[in-house]
């Protein structure tokens, strides 16, 4: 049967539940358990999918088509697991699922309540994301509540836990909650009254944590540890440090130190084999032991929060460690780049674009794009990149002057990008959008496979057949891809079923490395293997940097 840890927040948001229960995934794993890890956010949008990165951060995809909170993606790179749309679930998907039942009539007549009913919905999604009582069931599921306790939008999920917990047993269930402790500069100490503070909220609301991660720029001392146990009933071994540290790989390694994953098994009653840190430390290893350095430069539009481009970040520094050198990235508002600015490019040894939506900044990407191939710049151009490229390639090598996409100019004399009507999804169903389709939701998502043309860099990089994730809403046109051929663009991948361009690039005869993907391969990226395109990317850059 499988057992449950129920992680929360206090103080503050920000803190890194994602990270810490990416990296309790992690430590058990490496006990043999089989291991899942769910979010709960608390918002009433029924996914991220129509929320603006620079307010929420990336939204990431899984193979099964589900857009997630980007802590899914913490998931999948510290552990082995792939998340599913199970995986994620929303305030506003718990009230649409409840309403849709009560117009059903299934409550039989009853009135409507947060309890019991909104409460049991959020029980069932946390089992079902678990596999609870089903031959895919895992050993622990570990849950992270979104929000900071104390907030009124997370109430209902912090009962819903306390009464699955009830329900459960005390050996089945724990709890671990994150809080922050302040350093005061003037005071020359750590205050720990926010964290006395959380926990009695918490305490408040029916839930006794067994262990706490207190979040600081620094270890706790012992006696400040011995003060926060006595305050806040949590045994003195569970008052666990989480200090800053210049890698998040390393913080498994950190709470393993401190027993947090022994305490856990303790709790549980599950009888293991020590943990294997063996490949985190040589992660770790390699990561601060660099052969050398490449400077990217990430052209993008939500540049603003670092977050925002999260996977495609932690997707370039995998890359570095499987090439043995750091990436330095820079990221570069796009806004900023004109043909006359663009040359600030040239100082880098590979240019990235990344994905997004809207026409602000898309002429930036279009000259960033237009740099990269008239300079020899090694170039990466994901989703929204591959579409400037093409773009900027109609435009100065097709004779398409004005070429452009529907999305920033529906009347353009020559829509390269444009809508598609009718697409498979994921699952392998036939979805049907035009214009005035609700933008939640709508877009071609999840991993589909395209063939890849023999002779190109991108066969090189996968073989014959590319399966990836995607999340977009318009596409290449195919009505100009023979015009695109024969000025010289190479399609080297198209879908199975549509045939829609999903890799395009440049001969290597012309450009050393210029590769556009309508996909998003940073999303499948781990710390163990990298992924192939981005091991290419890097190692374009290295071979780049050479030349100089």
């Amino acid at each position: 049967m499988t057992k449950f840890v129920f992680v929360t927040g206090g103080v503050v948001s920000s803190l890194g539940k994602g990270i810490a229960s990416a990296s309790l995934a992690a430590l058990l794993e490496s006990r043999g358990l089989s291991v899942t890890l769910i979010k709960l956010d608390p918002y009433l949008n029924v996914d991220p999918g129509t929320m603006s990165p620079i307010q929420h951060g990336e939204v990431f995809v899984t193979d099964d088509g589900a857009e997630t909170d980007l802590d899914l993606g913490h998931y999948e790179r510290f552990i082995n697991t792939r998340m599913k749309k199970a995986n994620n679930f929303t305030t506003g998907q718990i009230y649409k699922s409840v309403l849709e039942k009560e117009r059903r009539g299934d409550y039989l007549g009853k009135t409507v309540q947060v309890i019991p009913h909104v409460t049991n919905e959020i029980q069932d999604f946390v089992k079902r994301g678990a596999g609870y009582d089903t031959p895919e069931a895992v050993d622990v599921a570990i849950v992270e509540i979104g929000g900071t306790v104390g907030d009124i939008e997370s109430l209902p999920f912090l009962e819903a836990v306390r009464q699955l917990s009830l329900r459960l047993g005390p050996n089945n269930t724990a709890f671990v909650h994150l809080t922050y402790l302040p350093w005061i500069a003037t005071a020359g100490e750590l205050k720990t009254k926010p964290t006395q503070h959380t926990v009695q909220k918490l305490r408040e609301i029916g839930i006794q944590p067994d262990a706490l991660l207190c979040r600081a720029d620094r270890y706790i001392p012992d006696d400040e540890r011995d003060k926060i146990s006595l305050f806040t009933n949590v045994q003195g071994w569970g008052v666990i440090s989480m200090p800053d540290v210049d890698t998040i790989y390393k913080v498994p390694r950190v709470l393993h130190e401190q027993g947090l994953d022994g305490l856990i098994c303790d709790k549980l009653r599950l009888n293991t084999p020590p943990a294997n840190l063996k490949r985190w430390d040589d992660l770790v290893y390699e990561t601060a032991n660099p052969k050398g350095e490449v400077k990217i430069a990430m052209v993008g539009k939500y540049v603003e929060l670092s977050d925002s481009y999260k996977s495609v970040n932690e997707a370039l520094r995998h890359a570095g460690m499987r090439n043995h050198v750091r990436v330095k990235i820079e990221h570069i508002d796009s806004e900023t780049i004109t043909s006359e600015t663009a040359a600030c490019l040239a100082q880098f040894d590979g240019i990235l674009v990344p994905g997004g939506f809207g026409k602000r900044g898309v002429e930036g990407k279009i000259s960033t794009a237009q740099f990269a191939r008239e300079h020899q710049v090694p170039y990466l151009g994901i989703c929204l990149g591959m579409q400037v490229a093409t773009i900027e390639y109609a435009r100065h090598m097709a004779g398409m002057k004005d070429a452009n996409s529907t999305e920033f100019e529906p009347e353009t004399p020559f829509p390269v990008i444009a809508l598609i009507n009718e697409w498979k999804d994921a699952d392998g169903s036939i979805q049907v959008r035009d214009a005035n389709s609700d933008l939640g939701g709508t877009m071609r998502l999840g991993a589909q496979s395209s063939d890849v043309a023999k002779g190109t860099l991108a066969h090189q990089i996968y073989g014959d057949v590319v399966t990836e994730r995607h999340r977009h809403r318009y596409e290449a046109n195919v009505n100009y891809l023979d015009d695109l051929r024969k000025a010289g663009l190479v399609i080297s991948a198209l879908t199975q079923r549509e045939q829609l361009t999903e890799i395009v690039e440049l001969p290597q005869n012309v450009h050393p490395w210029y590769v556009g993907v309508q996909f998003h391969p940073e999303f499948k990226s781990t710390p163990w293997d990298g992924h192939p395109l981005f091991n290419a990317f890097v190692k374009a850059a290295i071979a780049q940097q050479a030349k100089a």
